[in-house]
């Protein structure tokens, strides 16, 4: 059998296209929201039950998701989530009120908890740490991708046939990529196209907690006692709630707030997304740059990333200052750029410290705790749209991602300097707010 060349990158798109379909599930419920809360009489504190519902079940998933991929592996993994999420993502269709919506939401939320950590899991495998934050931003791009996809994909079902039909449509394009994945991944040590001299190079630049052999049950108390948890879990729960905001607020916000029609959202809502594209590819190659130009370490490299996205989120705070719905549309894209850029390097960061039988686990806490952040975030939405207004949110937003690079900053430590217990990191969370 021949071989591919740069089969790697190859198996990264796979990764990749799963993404795009595992986004395009979750941002249908965003583009459909103003048709089908008229059409069902479902109000904007209903709205955020139905989005926490999916959060919620989501954060709580995200461990065990993580956990099973460590255990069964990333190829099958996988495959099993993607069929679930597809189906839960088709049952959407039959809903018949806020209350039926929810409950399919949770659904979806327990099943597509697998996708960043599979995508983690598979970088693992397949790349050197040097370009591990490059991988990574390329299948992170699929998650700005499927939300590019889902407003003129969904508004075009709801023109010509109506909201259901979109849902069982993307639960269908989801079971005909569960089908490709199983037919085309391996692991490297199973890929018969794969060369040699590709299989080298990626094992030479691989660090030491990825070459140990045998399968090693990933231990939940653990990692959790690890301070590097910690340094990445507290700036995940800081900074999901910008994307989630993002990807389930942008269209009622614009028709609400903006007076946007349906024409104009499947027009312009998907701009903040091809944003967010940019920021994941760049704030992959941004950390070689860095530790190219500043002569940085590796995690070094991936905190000065953090913290460039952090400060490119003060975008977006001012929303509430712009004088036309066409340049808030400007402000959340470079709010989606500034987000995906820091957390494609949050996501890295997990597979730099973390070895291969804990890396998918480490993750999904990690993201447990992002998806935390993001559903208490949501309830307050209900709340709080209802009594000031959208603008205090947007600002809270960017203070929250500030506050998270100071974290990463001064909690996450190099995996050569002394690492302390978990139980000690919080006096240097508050310190390093203070600062």
């Amino acid at each position: 059998m021949g071989k591919v060349r740069g089969m790697r990158w190859w198996m990264i798109g796979l990764v990749t296209s799963g993404l795009i379909v595992n986004y395009i599930a979750r941002n249908s419920l965003a583009v459909a929201a103003p048709e089908m809360n008229r059409l069902l009489s479902i109000s904007t504190a209903q709205y955020s039950y139905i989005v926490a519902s999916f959060q919620a079940a989501y954060m709580v998933m995200q461990p065990i998701a993580g956990y099973v991929l460590d255990v069964v592996g990333t190829k099958i993994g996988f495959a099993i989530f993607a069929i679930a999420w597809s189906g839960a993502c088709m049952l959407h269709g039959t809903a018949n009120g806020w209350i039926s919506l929810a409950v399919f939401r949770g659904m979806l939320g327990l099943t597509e908890a697998a996708g960043i950590p599979s995508g983690l899991k598979a970088t693992s495998e397949w790349f050197p740490a040097k370009e591990r934050s490059i991988a990574t931003g390329w299948f992170n791009i699929g998650s700005s991708i499927g939300a590019v996809i889902a407003p003129p994909l969904v508004v075009w079902w709801v023109l010509h046939g109506n909201w259901r039909m979109a849902f069982v449509s993307i639960g269908v394009l989801g079971l005909v990529w569960s089908i490709l994945w199983l037919l085309l991944y391996r692991a490297p040590k199973d890929q018969p196209r794969l060369s040699d001299t590709e299989r080298d190079y990626i094992l030479a630049g691989q660090e030491a907690q990825y070459k140990t052999a045998g399968a090693v049950r990933p231990s939940w108390r653990a990692i959790i006692k690890r301070r590097a948890f910690w340094g990445i879990a507290i700036p995940r729960f800081l900074a999901e709630p910008a994307w989630q905001t993002f990807n389930f607020w942008i269209p009622l916000y614009m028709v609400s707030v903006r007076h946007m029609n349906l024409k104009e959202i499947a027009m312009f809502a998907w701009l903040p997304f091809l944003a967010a594209d940019i920021g994941c590819v760049l704030g992959g190659y941004l950390a070689p740059w860095y530790q190219k130009r500043f002569k940085t370490s590796l995690i070094t490299s991936r905190k000065l990333v953090v913290v460039t996205g952090s400060l490119c989120m003060i975008g977006p705070a001012c929303i509430g200052l712009a004088t036309s719905p066409y340049m808030a549309i400007a402000l959340f894209c470079i709010g989606g750029f500034a987000h995906q850029t820091l957390s494609g390097a949050l996501y890295t960061l997990a597979s730099d410290v973390f070895g291969k039988n804990d890396v998918a686990t480490a993750t999904g806490l990690t993201g447990m705790a992002g998806y935390a952040g993001a559903t208490l975030f949501s309830l307050a939405v209900g709340v709080v749209v209802a009594l000031v207004g959208y603008d205090p949110l947007f600002v809270a937003l960017a203070c929250f991602d500030l506050v998270g690079a100071v974290v990463v900053w001064f909690v996450l430590k190099e995996p050569g300097e002394p690492q302390q217990r978990a139980a000690d990191v919080v006096p240097h969370v508050a310190d390093a707010a203070r600062a």
